[in-house]
């Protein structure tokens, strides 16, 4: 007796059916609604500031953004000099917030006793629910005093370059303190120590997610811990690291208060960060925001217009970078 073979059947995948509880259907109602709150409100914003800088954009053209002097009664109105001012600030600050905020986030996530791990995240996520002006006043009486005598040495031994010049004489005995004052060096270490729990929780929470399995691999081939970290964390938070300094660079561009209360406005383009005077544009707008005329409070807002796409670009370019980090989903183990 012969069986009859049937032919096979090719595997075709089931299709699930989703069933969504009354819970779940809230929820995610919940969620995009305000997620959708949240884009409107963002779009409303800029079309609200894209709208009153037409005026300004329409009467000065692109000299709004080569002219440094902000002379309003003059007719004179520019960006330029306050756009450096707010990227030296920012660069300042990332450059000392970074390597202290990626030190302190691997020490959390691979070296900190569990006993204290979770004290040192509350304190570092503390950092950051610390008002602006706490900041401000911190460097204003307590920072900038010792922040000078810094920026004193930085002029005697790297008077050279550019950024580290100062136009006096910081070997003279009697050396003019008001010289390293209220610039954009000790405003940005100011506003590093904002940036830092910011971008420590972005790098931290990416170290945590290194898969188990690697990390005992490296191990057990006869790894150090640095060599495990050097090898399998910091990789596999390349994507953290980045995203997480970029969202601190886009929070220190905008901050307002504590700049405010440190730095001396000056409208001049220099690179010399040591040296006291400049400006940044949050600084700029909540300054001269309360005694602005409708025409110097068009151009007020044409400068937070730019803060505002300057800002968002910064964000949604770190945003990508987290959201293509590496994950435990795609590792080779």
């Amino acid at each position: 007796m012969t069986a009859v073979l049937e032919p096979l059947r090719e595997d075709v995948p089931r299709e699930l059916e989703r069933v969504f509880t009354p819970a779940d259907k809230a929820f995610r109602r919940s969620a995009t609604g305000i997620g959708l709150t949240v884009l409107v409100l963002t779009a409303a914003i800029g079309l609200f500031l894209g709208y009153q800088a037409i005026p300004t954009l329409h009467r000065y053209g692109l000299s709004f953004f080569t002219q440094s002097q902000w002379l309003p009664q003059q007719d004179i109105i520019g960006l330029a000099a306050v756009l450096v001012g707010t990227v030296e600030v920012a660069l300042v600050a990332l450059v000392v917030g970074f390597p202290l905020a990626l030190m302190t986030a691997l020490y959390i996530s691979e070296y900190a006793p569990a006993a204290i791990k979770g004290w040192l995240v509350a304190a570092v996520d503390l950092m950051a629910a610390v008002p602006s002006i706490i900041y401000g006043l911190w460097g204003f009486f307590f920072l900038q005093p010792q922040a000078i005598h810094v920026s004193r040495w930085l002029a005697q031994n790297l008077g050279w370059i550019p950024i580290f010049h100062v136009d006096t004489d910081a070997n003279s005995a009697s050396w003019a303190q008001t010289k390293f004052t209220a610039s954009a060096f000790i405003a940005g270490l100011a506003v590093s120590m904002m940036v830092i729990p910011l971008a420590c929780a972005v790098m931290r929470s990416v170290f945590a997610q290194a898969p188990l399995g690697e990390r005992e691999a490296a191990l057990a081939l006869g790894s150090t811990r640095w060599g495990m970290i050097r090898t399998v964390v910091l990789p596999f938070g390349q994507g953290g690291i980045i995203g997480g300094t970029m969202l601190a660079l886009g929070r220190a561009l905008g901050e307002t208060v504590a700049v405010l209360l440190i730095i001396s406005p000056a409208f001049d383009i220099k690179p010399n960060i040591l040296e006291v005077g400049t400006e940044t544009t949050s600084a700029l707008i909540a300054g001269l925001f309360g005694e602005a005329s409708k025409a110097q409070l068009s151009a007020l807002l044409t400068a937070g217009f730019v803060l505002f796409c300057l800002t968002l670009v910064v964000n949604t370019v770190a945003a990508v970078f987290v959201n293509r980090s590496r994950s435990g989903a795609s590792t080779e183990i």
